[in-house]
């Protein structure tokens, strides 16, 4: 009876299962594999993490099996679950279900990387599939005296075909480098190791990878060419530098000189910033005149280039970088909006402004004092959240509920080497570190990450990035926005300025969490990343709060700022 009673219960409680689940995105938020490396193999670099293409790229050196490699370190985020595609765990049933981080060894998981693309299922109430690229650098160099350009590498068919002088003597040439097997492998025999070697039929070379004991069969032809040895260049010039580069023969050195148009004295580079790798150089040629055309030419061995010319980019500078020009209109709320330009200008500046007038007074203002008018900048906590004071190249778009959505940027396509500014701070201690909203789906969440930094000292930040994004577009209240850089604070949504974004060219940042109480000069010098792509825009942010953007910071912070200016030096 009690049996026929509950199945009964249960019957009648079985009731139709239509309520949609909440949309809870999994993203990567951490991952690391053995042997980690930068691009170019010159240490170490955390991997690039893209959330729009659910992509993750990582680079790793040739010590390393990619048919075994450790996953270090493997964070995602909403508690996901995480599935490997079919067949890819070296041990399946070890391989971590949730996030982790282990110890290099753990044979749970070993992953086989070496097919291509890896994929795993990141699964809340839905799945995301996420594409995890593992590239390994494998630098391979050959070198023989009287080569002519550079070696045909196969490492498909493992076959290199190089090409030498018809002078040489193909029985007795001697090797500078022989390495098939990337800087870390192996060649048996070493060719580099006799004083001559015999090229005159095909040689074979036993070939192991410092990350793989497997032996490669490698075979190489050594032909003779009647080509003329020739030297190619070209120039990527910037502002007040360049960079001369191209092709030379082997075993020479390049001499780069140069002039500016109507000099007749040439300068020679300084060689110790000429680089050379087999018949490739690069040269960088400093203290140039923007806008400025040279002459230059590149002389190796008996072959040399014919004259050549560039331009150098002119300077560029920002607008009303001493914040001279303000102008003011009344917001839906009554309150007065105030804007860093001139009424009737067109905006190159913005603020948050917008955005706290929603609820109360404008935070980042301006201030008279004496023959002197600069950005006051004033974290304040308005009504319902915190406030940094903030200014920024670009425009506050909207307001998204108490959240603001901006676009970072302004059309900049030359190369200033520093950007100078004065500045006064007033720190106060960390008082706000976030609350809580409700999401676009109405769940309630909370961002106090940051709650640690209670009672201890603001920090103010000014900082700036040269990048060549591409601009997405956004679009509120049926207005199509262009933005070079979308910022979202929806802190469901967040979407900051990475500083590993691989389209940041250049960057400089200032951080000051103490008094600083008299007019004080600060001089940032640019860090470029890269030299041979050119801006597309410039980003310049000065805030009161360094975690503003996180809704925490003091109360009584305030960042005054003035005379902003681009140097090219």
């Amino acid at each position: 009876m009690a049996i026929a009673c509950m199945a009964l219960t249960v019957t009648a409680c079985v009731i139709k299962d239509d309520i949609p689940y909440p949309i809870r995105e999994a993203v990567v938020v951490a991952f690391e594999v053995d042997g980690q490396c930068d691009a170019s193999d010159n240490g170490y670099a955390e991997a690039t993490i893209d959330k729009a293409t659910r992509t993750v790229d990582v680079y790793v050196g040739d010590t390393v099996d990619l048919s075994a490699l450790t996953i270090k370190r493997f964070e995602v985020s909403n508690d996901a679950t995480i599935i490997p595609e079919k067949d890819i765990c070296v041990h399946p049933n070890q391989f971590p279900s949730t996030s982790f981080t282990c110890q290099m060894g753990n044979p749970g998981s070993k992953v086989n990387f070496s097919n291509g693309d890896t994929h795993f299922t990141l699964r809340t109430y839905q799945d995301y599939e996420w594409t995890i690229r593992v590239r390994q650098l494998i630098l391979r160099e050959v070198q023989l005296e009287g080569q002519v350009g550079e070696a045909v590498i196969d490492p498909v068919n493992q076959n290199v075909i190089v090409y030498v002088a018809s002078s040489v003597k193909l029985n007795h040439i001697k090797v500078h480098k022989f390495s098939l097997g990337g800087k870390n492998g192996t060649v048996s025999p070493d060719p580099t190791l006799e004083s001559e070697f015999d090229f005159s039929n095909t040689q074979t070379f036993q070939v192991t990878m410092a990350g793989n004991r497997e032996k490669q069969t490698w075979r190489v032809f050594v032909y003779k060419t009647n080509a003329v040895e020739t030297v190619e260049a070209s120039a990527f010039p910037r502002s007040v530098s360049a960079t001369i580069s191209g092709t030379i023969p082997m075993g020479t050195t390049p001499v780069v000189e140069y002039h500016a148009q109507g000099a007749s004295e040439w300068t020679a580079a300084n060689s110790g910033q000429i680089t050379v790798s087999s018949t490739r150089f690069a040269s960088e040629i400093t203290g140039l005149r923007p806008g400025v055309t040279y002459t230059y030419r590149v002389t190796a061995g008996s072959a040399a280039t014919a004259e050549k010319t560039f331009t150098t980019v002119g300077e560029q500078h920002l607008k009303n970088g001493s914040f001279d020009e303000w102008s003011s209109v009344i917001a839906k709320s009554g309150k007065e909006l105030w804007q860093p330009w001139a009424e009737g200008d067109e905006p190159y500046w913005s603020t948050g402004n917008a955005g706290a007038t929603t609820v109360g007074n404008s935070n980042s203002t301006y201030v008279d004092e004496g023959n002197r008018r600069f950005a006051n900048l004033q974290s304040k906590y308005i009504v319902i959240k915190f406030a940094a004071g903030n200014i920024f190249t670009g425009d506050y778009v909207e307001t998204d509920g108490s959240n603001g959505v901006l676009s970072f940027g302004r059309p900049f396509t030359s190369f200033p080497t520093k950007m100078r500014f004065e500045y006064k701070y007033h720190t106060s201690p960390i008082t706000r570190t976030g609350g809580e909203w409700k999401d676009v789906y109405g769940n309630y969440i909370s961002r106090t990450m940051y709650e640690n930094l209670k009672g201890q000292p603001d920090s103010c930040q000014v900082y700036i990035a040269l990048g060549d994004w591409d601009p997405v577009t956004y679009t509120s209240k049926g207005v199509a926005h262009t933005c070079p850089y979308l910022i979202r604070t929806r802190p469901s949504e967040l979407h900051l300025l990475d500083q590993k974004d691989p389209h940041l060219i250049a960057y400089a940042q200032m951080t000051k969490g103490e008094d600083v109480n008299s007019w004080t000069t600060e001089t940032l010098t640019l860090n470029y990343r890269v030299r041979d792509r050119q801006p597309k825009y410039i980003i310049v942010v000065a805030s009161s709060s360094k975690y503003g953007d996180y809704f925490t910071g003091g109360e009584e912070s305030l960042l005054q700022i003035d005379n902003i200016e681009l140097l090219y030096e």
